[in-house]
């Protein structure tokens, strides 16, 4: 079957009948060849427009606690058990959460996710949370949102009732890849709380990473996990190998075989906000607009976690260019 062929039956699926592809279908869409990928990622983008409409969604992030987590993720430097140039940090005191909240707000951002290295919050990490998210919504308007790990039913009803809108905790890969990647919690533990965060009314936000060296059918099978716990938003991570942890030494992931991931996991998941996030700048370095137009609709700016974004302005003058307006987004009913 010719890549014409398979774009075609896709959309006429997705726009014409409006159900879902199968997983076979997504699968067969990975072997289209390389030269036919802006096929596939205009394909996405047509997808997007029509089931997401044309806004683009902002987000900064905070890292409110750094490092010293006591969890083994291969790809994370803020792991205590690697030897990494990420040194732990105490929790940042509430002046400075909201500076960052506030230059947030300035950039037209409608997001705000506090993030902090740890297994799971703690009592006072929650009532911390909480405070914060009461001043930032009554000083920015901003929405916020949290990642804080591995949460108990009374924490995450705790979260929701408290103000937070939109918990982050990420699958990253697939179920049979998972132990590869981490041994001191389960990929059953991740899951459950994403489940636990729908359940008590938050928005799930639930991304993956990938370059970690998961197999082509991992990847497919991660898009089912995904559809399974049903995400408001979905981040989009590309590995960018850090010094000193088992991953530090994997290659990145070609650019064109990243945008041919972002158009997939658009047409997997035609409704979500799917959102560039960490490892794209050294992914896709001038793809960066071409990931734009193959089922992005919302990206994080500034700086991540514990690596460096490109400018904000730089993102903002990219979606200028694309003409593409930026606006707070929630899931497509």
């Amino acid at each position: 079957m010719t890549s014409r062929t398979m774009f075609d039956q896709a959309r006429g699926a997705l726009l014409d009948d409006g159900r879902d592809l199968t997983l076979e279908e997504l699968k067969a869409l990975t072997e289209v060849p390389v030269e036919d990928v802006p096929g596939l990622a205009a394909l996405a983008h047509e997808v997007r427009l029509e089931r997401c409409g044309p806004e683009i969604e902002v987000e900064g992030i905070l890292s409110a606690k750094t490092g010293g987590c006591p969890e083994d993720c291969h790809f994370c430097s803020q792991s205590s058990k690697f030897e990494t140039p990420v040194r732990p940090t105490g929790y940042l005191d509430m002046n400075e959460v909201l500076a960052a909240a506030r230059e947030t707000k300035e950039i037209g951002a409608s997001e705000f996710c506090i993030v902090m290295a740890l297994r799971g919050p703690d009592e006072k990490t929650i009532d911390n949370v909480l405070e914060a998210t009461k001043l930032i919504g009554s000083e920015t308007g901003l929405n916020v949102a949290a990642s804080l790990g591995i949460l108990t039913r009374d924490q995450a009803e705790r979260l929701a009732t408290g103000g937070i809108h939109r918990y982050n905790h990420n699958l990253e890969t697939s179920r049979s890849f998972f132990p590869e990647i981490v041994s001191t919690h389960s990929w059953e533990e991740r899951y459950e709380t994403c489940t636990m965060v729908r359940e008590t009314g938050m928005e799930l936000c639930c991304g993956a990473l990938l370059g970690m060296g998961e197999s082509v059918d991992q990847r497919i099978e991660l898009l089912g996990q995904l559809r399974e716990v049903d995400p408001t938003e979905v981040p989009l991570n590309f590995l960018n190998p850090r010094p000193g942890t088992p991953l530090g030494d994997r290659p990145l992931m070609e650019p064109l075989d990243a945008i041919r991931w972002i158009a997939l996991f658009r047409l997997a998941l035609p409704e979500v906000i799917l959102r560039y996030a960490g490892g794209r700048e050294v992914t896709l370095g001038e793809l960066q607009a071409m990931g734009m137009t193959a089922g992005i609709n919302a990206l994080i700016v500034g700086n991540y976690l514990t690596t460096l974004g490109r400018g904000p302005l730089q993102d903002i003058k990219m979606l200028g260019d694309l003409k593409m307006p930026i606006g707070a987004l929630s899931k497509v009913i």
